[in-house]
């Protein structure tokens, strides 16, 4: 039977931290980076690169990019659980199998379970799946849980994925030059809803 993705599931399976039951949901290009789930072992050791399709050949020539991309994130990821003390985490500490609920609809039901959500996008030449999975989360929930999303890229990335959600969906875009830039950014974006639940203009999740 498949896991259940419910807000109790990812907050026992985080560590602890001062606000313990506030969900920051970290999303990112490095999650489709994975070749586990397209070559065996013994394929990616005998790969020539220039036989590849054009898609898989683009995955091992910015593999370092995503390598990055991830440290990125757990960098923000350290910084928010310190400071402010939310509960930030990304995809793969919640430990749901990818057998069990595939990828992306995890990527919805973590945004769902989330007090708050960021997609974050550097700038790294090749942003590996993170308009698909931000585009199935946003027509998931942008109706009902929009005021919890951010979308914040580096100045440099440029995307019309990002222009038309503006658009489409009135999603809150940040850009960012520096790192410290980008933890201060998604520090008020997160103090900004946990004063609104606060209030009681978002409702409490719990």
């Amino acid at each position: 039977m498949p896991t259940e993705i419910t807000r109790d599931l990812i907050a026992e399976r985080l560590g602890s931290v001062k606000y313990d039951r506030f969900l920051f949901y970290l999303m990112g290009p490095y999650k489709s980076f994975n070749l586990n789930y397209v070559l065996s072992e013994e394929e990616r050791r005998k790969i020539d690169i220039e036989d590849l399709p054009g898609p898989l050949r683009r995955l091992f020539r910015h593999k370092d990019d995503i390598n990055a991309a991830q440290a990125l994130l757990r960098r923000i990821q350290g910084e928010l659980r310190t400071d402010p003390g939310v509960n930030a985490f990304l995809a793969l500490d919640a430990e749901v199998d990818t057998d069990e609920v595939d990828a992306v609809t995890q990527s919805i039901e973590y945004a769902r379970c989330s007090n708050a959500t960021a997609f974050v996008v550097p700038f790294l030449g090749h942003n590996f799946g993170v308009g698909e999975e931000a585009g199935s989360v946003l027509e998931s929930l942008a109706e009902t849980h929009g005021d919890r999303l951010l979308f914040a890229h580096e100045d440099d990335v440029t995307s019309a994925m990002i222009r038309s959600s503006k658009v489409r969906w009135d999603l809150r875009v940040e850009t960012y030059e520096t790192e410290g830039e980008l933890v201060s950014k998604l520090r008020r974006f997160a103090g900004g809803v946990m004063q609104r639940e606060r209030r009681g203009d978002l409702r409490c999740l719990d």
